[in-house]
């Protein structure tokens, strides 16, 4: 089981702890942001392929922003991903 840390950029949380096994995650802590919404994310991605997880989150914003906690999420597993090939 590998341990990541990926800073946000764009959204209320500043960073997300990822822990990820093979191609699945195990666990997702974000620092900041909605901690309700932030919680329940993280316990339903986990078990989750990661590539299921982008597919399903990339490209969400919150509000008029760019982005969202959940698209950093994907963007933190596609670089996670992309290093492990």
């Amino acid at each position: 089981m590998a341990k990541y840390s990926y800073r946000t950029s764009g959204t209320c949380s500043q960073a997300i702890e990822i822990e990820i096994e093979g191609d699945v995650i195990k666990s997702v802590m974000f620092y900041g942001g909605c901690d309700g919404n932030l919680k329940g994310i993280s316990a339903l991605v986990a078990g989750m392929k990661a590539q299921d997880v982008i597919d399903r989150l990339k490209g969400t914003r919150c509000g008029m922003k760019a982005t969202s906690c959940p698209d950093q999420l994907a963007q933190a597993l596609t670089a996670i991903l992309s290093q492990n090939q």
